[in-house]
């Protein structure tokens, strides 16, 4: 790790909120728990998007030996 390397960054949501009219879809710990699912559900169903990138990036750490 670097010298004076921050370990946590607090995300502030004021912005979004107040410029663009954003509020969040999923606000409480039930909420986390739906969102969480929510993109799990995704992830699954379209694998046929994310599965080719993983196969490209794997296959360039592969040509580095990593």
């Amino acid at each position: 790790d670097r010298p004076g390397h921050d370990m946590r960054y607090a995300m502030n949501s004021t912005k979004l909120r107040t410029e663009l009219g954003w509020q969040p879809q999923y606000t409480d710990n039930n909420g986390m728990r739906e969102g969480l699912l929510a993109t799990i559900k995704w992830y699954t169903e379209n694998d046929d998007w994310w599965k080719p990138l993983k196969a490209e990036i794997e296959a360039k750490y592969a040509e580095q030996g990593q």
